[in-house]
């Protein structure tokens, strides 16, 4: 005969608990335990540690009041599919999980990797071993894998071409737990705040610059920096460097594509300034039709001397307008020589 339920012992709340979680692993059940602050999960191991034997009546009766707890109180369910699996993690398969990432509309880990461009793939490869980097290239186009071994490092490269002969044995399931894995890497990785690379973006300041302050700069970025200076020389594109990275059969697009004022100014102060500057303007008008070219030499001497702030304008005019052609898809610019030398 069962003892009525008042003369059950009483259970401190940490031993029900200790009693749920053993009938719950008794029944194969895994639970996140793991995840519970370490100074409960060190509680709870205590009290399964001092705990001999429940009977089945006070069993009964916590499991009954365990139940009660739950309809009382509801379960909450996280949002969404990456809810979902980030519970259910250590539960169910990678290729799974990754199924339903597809069906929930997230971005496949391994698509996400593919597109991502060759100076972030060396960087991610370089953070990992040569069997996960073996793995990454094995799932990359093969004229994108065989690039980014043409940026590495010779024995780096070898070391990751022999790991691919590994891969025959890894299951699809660990391909895709490495993908989820650099996936939340590429998350957790701080997103830098310009797309930029600094150079570029000192050269766009200083193409739009004074050409003494240009220069000024330089020349301390020279004390200072001397490969920063280059990296920056190189980034800047001014009236001076048109000849060195404009094609002479694009000159008469940029001719068309800039107001003839501007284009007359610009010309007028090149020839009547420094070396550079005349070489840039000769060469614009060797490269123009006959005709276009005497009527822009008339319209240059009517004009007469032309104020050196009003010719930087004009010249900065122009090669705004030439990198938008160039920007556009008009044009194409070449590399060309080190700026500012």
């Amino acid at each position: 005969m069962q003892p009525p339920p008042d003369a059950l012992p009483a259970l401190p709340p940490a031993r029900k608990a200790a009693v749920i979680v053993r009938l719950a692993l008794g029944e194969g059940v895994t639970l996140p335990i793991d995840t519970l602050p370490e100074a409960l999960q060190a509680r709870l191991a205590r009290e399964m540690a001092q705990t001999r034997f429940v009977d089945g009546a006070t069993l009964e009766r916590v499991v009954a009041e365990f139940a009660d707890r739950i309809e009382d109180g509801g379960l909450a369910f996280p949002g969404g599919v990456d809810g979902a699996l980030n519970l259910l993690e250590g539960q169910i398969s990678a290729r799974a999980a990754a199924d339903l990432r597809g069906e929930g509309g997230a971005c496949d880990p391994w698509k996400r990797i593919a597109g991502l461009d060759e100076a972030e793939l060396v960087a991610l490869i370089d953070a990992e071993g040569a069997e996960v980097a073996a793995v990454v290239l094995s799932k990359l186009s093969h004229p994108k894998a065989a690039a980014i071994l043409g940026r590495l490092p010779g024995a780096r490269a070898r070391q990751i071409a022999l790991a691919v002969s590994r891969t025959s044995q890894i299951g699809p399931d660990t391909v895709a737990r490495i993908g989820a894995a650099l996936s939340e890497a590429l998350d957790a990785a701080p997103r830098p705040a310009f797309t930029e690379p600094p150079e570029e973006r000192m050269g766009a300041i200083l193409n739009v610059a004074q050409a003494l302050t240009r220069e000024e700069l330089l020349a301390g970025l020279d004390a200072a920096d001397s490969a920063l200076a280059e990296r920056v020389r190189r980034a800047i594109f001014t009236f001076e460097h048109i000849p060195d990275r404009l094609s002479p059969r694009d000159v008469p697009m940029l001719a068309r594509n800039v107001p003839q004022e501007v284009l007359v100014t610009a010309l007028s102060g090149a020839l009547a300034g420094r070396d550079d500057s005349k070489a840039a303007a000769g060469f614009i008008l060797s490269n123009l039709s006959h005709r276009l070219a005497d009527q822009l030499r008339e319209e240059i001497e009517e004009r007469g001397p032309v104020k050196p702030r009003v010719a930087e304008d004009a010249m900065l005019r122009l090669v705004t307008s030439l990198r938008e052609q160039a920007e556009a898809g008009d044009i194409v610019l070449s590399e060309g020589a080190a700026a500012g030398r």
